[in-house]
């Protein structure tokens, strides 16, 4: 590929060869632990599914009744082969027993890996055919009625009630949108369970649960068959339940995810141990259901100088990339984040993030790259806000994004209306059909503000990377080295539900996932 701005691609091989050893570092690390939460999405894929008589999730049950009695490490899946073997049970009947007090859990009758392996394979086939099946669907659905073309056009519901949410993006795909993201309640990151059933209360958002993404997805399938257009469906899968929200995704049919342990880590306090386990498992699930994952490195920008930080953007986008690819997603799944962030008085600036957002595409060619709006410098002015979501579209059509997250004139004041979502798709729509081959018809001039930027900011990240791999990922955290915030590696929310793995632990769907697609 010929950068059109004259990237040194040897420069950007040298700093993915650098971000790879970083990722390497960490899975060392990651493998040789497991969590509650990696056990519970275990549980969910075995089939086990409710909640106890007093409304606690039964994976939550079943995990920390194998919690309780010290043997986390061993693995659930361990137990409950046992337990299917002792019983004759289903997993979900095995639960349900566990919860009303009727059995203990962690009796083993055998440690034979045959005899489990045998014992597991019907219900791990039936879990995998399930998310196969909805993965088929997505694709059906594409084959025969089609999608929008990028960027896709992604637009948010936030009201706290599924049942409001499903009317708002009933509205937001008939106005243009390709991709509903229901944004969660404040606070559900910091749950260490995952609720049940359709929620109709929430603050800044609606709970993430299976139910709410039943109704979500069927209601999006109605009316995509009626506008002859497919629309995705956005959630969540990060916090303290992200592989159990992945796997409930692709159970319900999700096809993109908010999905970076580095977000957790930085800006909601997780435990940083926790968090890259809990993402090695949800990336998996992800990857198998060929769901595109959201990272968050744009919100680097908003505690950080847009101009100052933009290496760190880059670096981490090099980071979470490896960190992917151990986990088996294809680079066109990867919705690497960055972000419109600059102070709209800078002189120049639309060329700055002009040359960042191409830059970005070269290094990142095959990606779906996550593109987000102005939100730090909004202001009550919503017409130099509109504005200013307008040159973030212009950009965003030139360097070819693949999601646009569109800004919306009064979001600095109050929780835009549907008129001003409107207003915004209306003003992607215009800005891309007017100017949709610009990036072809358009050079950067040698010697130019956009060549010299791109050639600084990737020089920046290979002096931060080398500076990472000399210091390890952790550490580096503990630093701040991103976005200005610093996280202790023993610190956070979280770090009592990791266990180191046992001498029976055992995971049959890494495998199974990494190498069935």
């Amino acid at each position: 590929m010929e950068s059109k701005l004259g990237l040194d691609f040897e420069k950007v091989a040298c700093a993915r060869n650098l971000a790879r050893r970083i990722a390497d570092q960490v899975q060392t690390f990651v493998n040789q632990y497991t969590t509650v939460a990696v056990e519970r999405t275990l549980c969910r894929l075995m089939g086990v599914d409710g909640v106890d008589a007093n409304q606690v999730p039964l994976p939550n049950v079943v995990v920390d009744a194998v919690k309780q009695k010290g043997v986390l490490g061993e693995g659930v899946l361990f137990f409950m082969a046992n337990a299917m073997m002792q019983t004759g049970l289903q997993p979900q009947q095995i639960a349900e027993k566990v919860a009303a007090g009727q059995y203990d859990f962690t009796q083993v009758v055998t440690s034979d890996p045959k005899r489990i392996a045998e014992t597991l394979q019907p219900v791990i086939d039936a879990s995998m055919g399930r998310i196969r099946a909805r993965r088929a669907r997505r694709e059906h659905y594409l084959e025969t009625i089609g999608e929008g073309p990028k960027p896709y056009l992604y637009i948010i519901v936030a009201t706290g009630n599924i049942y409001e949410d499903v009317v708002q993006a009933e509205a937001g795909a008939r106005q243009g949108a390709d991709v509903i993201a229901v944004i969660r309640t404040t606070g559900q990151s910091l749950l260490d369970y995952v609720p049940y059933g359709a929620t109709t209360e929430g603050f800044g958002g609606t709970f993430a649960t299976q139910e709410n993404f039943r109704i979500m997805r069927t209601a999006l399938d109605k009316v995509g068959e009626e506008l002859g257009r497919y629309i995705r469906l956005c959630n969540y899968c990060s916090g303290l339940c992200m592989p159990e929200i992945a796997v409930m995704g692709a159970f319900e049919g999700l096809d993109v995810m908010l999905n970076d342990a580095l977000y957790g880590i930085l800006f909601r306090d997780i435990n940083m141990q926790r968090t890259l386990i809990d993402q090695y498992m949800s990336r998996i699930i992800n990857g198998f259901a060929g769901v595109i994952i959201n990272t968050g490195e744009d919100n680097y920008l908003t505690t950080a100088d847009a101009v100052e930080a933009a290496h760190t953007v880059l670096a981490s986008d090099l980071i979470n990339e490896q960190l992917a690819l151990l986990a088996g997603l294809k680079e066109e799944q990867m919705g690497l984040g960055h972000a419109f962030e600059m102070d709209p008085m800078l002189e120049n600036g639309f060329l700055y993030e002009l040359a960042q957002a191409q830059m970005t595409r070269e290094i990142f060619p095959k990606a779906t790259l996550k593109y987000m709006p102005p939100t730090k410098f909004m202001t009550g002015n919503i017409f130099r806000g509109h504005i200013q979501d307008a040159l973030f579209n212009m950009i965003g059509i030139w360097t070819h994004q693949g999601i646009q997250l569109l800004g919306m004139p009064t979001e600095a004041i109050h929780t835009p209306f549907m008129s001003d979502r409107y207003l915004s798709i209306e003003n992607a729509k215009y800005i891309f059909n007017n100017m949709r081959s610009i990036g072809e018809e358009m050079q950067f001039v040698e010697g130019g503000i956009c060549r010299a930027r791109a050639k600084e900011v990737l020089d920046k990240t290979i002096g931060l990377l080398e500076q990472m791999n000399r210091e390890g990922l952790f550490s580096s955290l503990e630093k701040g080295i991103f976005g200005d915030v610093k996280r202790p590696k023993n610190g956070g929310k979280g770090l009592e539900g990791v266990s180191l793995k046992g001498a029976h632990y055992m995971n049959p769907f890494v495998d199974l996932m990494k190498g069935q697609r």
